[in-house]
């Protein structure tokens, strides 16, 4: 006979996806005791930990329980295929890119909330996210069109150029415009991401210029820290609307005008139809979109919405 039971299965993944018992209690509708009487014993039935425990009631998953959550939430959703006749489940999954996700998913959170839907929401990156779309782990993807396959649709949402981070005081910041040309004899910091690095470094190459590297990093938040502080200029398409990094120096964002634009796009895997709830979810986004840095940066005569294709 099994000991494990469904309720168990979805107080564990609920921890998982909120981030701590919580959280995760107050999301379920259930009593912290409950649902922590509930995991110990699913822990000892187990008789491994699923999650690492810290200060604050942050949780992590083991490792153990990393593995061991997948398959939970892969079962979970197979018996919400089961029991709903729309094939989905309650909460659609959007995937959004790390980048956009600072500027773009808390007013989608709001607006989904004021409207009565529910999301499940994953932050990744290029490669990460492209995967989890094609495998069908995400109803919705918000990203640049980078890294995705054949096989998903893509909803243009906005055109984006691309932009220069300097810091206020740079030689470069008094000019309104910069062109690639301006920019290949400077040092360059650029996210440390192989398609972001790739696409950039082309956008130099197919002008016979070459791009000068002086810094990679981890987040845009760096990036744009590393350019205020004059350590190089940073390359971007997602431009926050501050105007001062995280460490409080000021910078400036100026567009590259001869470097054409990148699509921002809501995509899906062609053939995965979506639920209810990922349908209503894909027609509020377009409108959601914050007006800096995306619709307030489209191409003239741009519609702000393409169809799927």
């Amino acid at each position: 006979m099994l000991s494990l039971t469904l309720r168990q299965l979805e107080y564990a993944v609920a921890v998982a996806r909120h981030g701590g018992v919580t959280a995760a209690a107050e999301a379920l509708h259930v009593s912290q005791p409950a649902l922590s009487v509930a995991l110990s014993h699913l822990e000892t039935t187990l008789g491994r930990p699923l999650f690492l425990r810290r200060a604050g009631g942050r949780v992590l998953p083991s490792s153990f329980g990393r593995v061991w959550l997948d398959q939970a939430e892969a079962q979970l959703s197979g018996l919400a295929r089961l029991t709903h006749a729309e094939g989905g489940r309650a909460e659609p999954r959007l995937l959004i890119f790390q980048d956009i996700a600072p500027t773009c998913l808390a007013p989608i959170l709001a607006q989904a909330a004021r409207q009565g839907i529910a999301i499940a929401p994953q932050v990744l990156g290029f490669e990460a996210l492209a995967e989890a779309l094609q495998q069908g782990r995400g109803d919705l993807a918000l990203t640049w069109d980078l890294g995705l396959e054949i096989g998903i649709e893509r909803k243009v949402l906005a055109r984006v150029a691309p932009h220069a981070v300097l810091a206020a005081d740079h030689v470069l910041a008094s000019q309104a415009t910069l062109t690639l040309a301006d920019l290949a004899g400077q040092p360059l910091v650029l996210a440390d991401q192989g398609l972001s690095l790739g696409h950039m470094r082309a956008l130099f190459s197919q002008r016979g210029l070459t791009a000068r590297i002086a810094h990679r990093t981890a987040s845009l938040e760096l990036l744009r820290s590393y350019a205020a502080n004059g350590l190089g200029i940073g390359l971007s398409y997602t431009n926050p609307a501050a105007r001062h990094a995280q460490d409080g120096l000021a910078l400036v964002t100026r567009p590259i005008v001869d470097a054409g634009s990148e699509p921002l796009v809501l995509a899906r895997l062609a053939g995965n139809p979506l639920s209810q709830g990922a349908a209503a979810l894909a027609a509020l986004i377009p409108d959601t979109l914050p007006l800096t840095p995306f619709r307030a940066s489209m191409l003239p005569n741009q519609t702000p919405e393409e169809p799927w294709r």
